[in-house]
């Protein structure tokens, strides 16, 4: 099963589609996909009540795609963490995690424009992993334990200004412009990921694949950024992270550098979590 939150921005209710892709409502269950409904175990409770038949089954036709996670409380990200991305920036490769944040207010939905910041000339793009926390991690003992603090996964475009975000030593200024981090188009449970360091991830823009790679190139696996964070940083239900993005970004291209501009088309796709697709305009 997937969960999706679909309408309008502002007024998503949540929904479950089943293996057959038939869509069914949740709002009997819950308000919203958000961090208390996933700290209720609320992933089991849509699953079990999928299965008795309890939900009613709704046509969405003609329905917006929002993110399908409410605003989190906050977006940790993980930076350098494919080893050949690291080598076409020309960087070292981390020995402990490279972490920054998000501001929560740029994740939108999987088809919403990416919007260009005004005077930008190095708009990119970058697909990864998402990980969307489902019990609260603190210090957790081990990392074979931490997979099971895991929600589920999602699709995340995590795009950057890259003048901004290498004017200072500080990467936040470049990663939290508006609309900058389009989410989905579904959460799939942890439960239907078996290895999430076997995943293919790809991204086209304007129809020529950029991106193609898989997360088994990650330096730090998702269970191990997960013990990491837990050490520096409180995760709570809800709480996205993105776990980095692979080689092909505009940044490690040669020059000219083939960065977004306005009325460009971004696709990217990981196996199991679906496909997203924007276009860039200006801000």
């Amino acid at each position: 099963m997937q969960l999706v939150r679909l309408g309008e921005p502002g007024s998503e209710r949540p929904f479950v589609r089943a293996d057959d892709g038939t869509t069914y409502g949740l709002s009997g269950l819950t308000a919203d996909i958000d961090g208390g409904f996933l700290a209720a175990d609320g992933v089991t409770r849509v699953a079990a009540a999928l299965a008795a038949g309890e939900l009613p089954e709704e046509d969405v036709t003609g329905l917006r795609a929002g993110s399908p996670i409410a605003q989190p409380g906050k977006v940790v990200c993980i930076g350098m963490n494919y080893r050949r991305h690291a080598e076409e920036t020309g960087a070292t490769p981390p020995t402990e995690p490279v972490v920054f944040m998000k501001a929560p207010d740029v994740v939108v939905g999987p088809g919403d424009d990416v919007l260009i910041p005004r005077g930008s000339v190095s708009t990119d793009w970058e697909v990864e992993l998402g990980v969307v926390i489902g019990r609260t991690a603190r210090y957790l003992d081990s990392v074979d334990d931490a997979l099971e603090y895991v929600a589920g996964y999602v699709v995340s475009n995590d795009v950057s200004e890259r003048a901004l975000q290498f004017r200072t030593a500080q990467w936040d200024k470049g990663k939290s412009c508006e609309n900058f981090n389009p989410l989905g188009p579904a959460l799939v449970p942890a439960a239907e990921v078996p290895d999430p360091q076997e995943l293919g991830l790809r991204l086209w823009v304007n129809g020529e694949k950029k991106q193609d790679s898989s997360t088994k190139d990650m330096i730090f696996s998702v269970a191990e950024i997960i013990h990491h964070l837990s050490q520096v940083m409180v995760l709570r239900p809800g709480d996205l992270i993105n776990t980095g993005t692979p080689e092909g970004v505009a940044l490690g291209q040669p020059d000219p550098k083939p960065y977004l501009r306005d009325g460009d088309v971004i696709e990217l796709e990981i196996d199991g979590l679906g496909r997203q697709r924007q276009t860039a305009r200006q801000a």
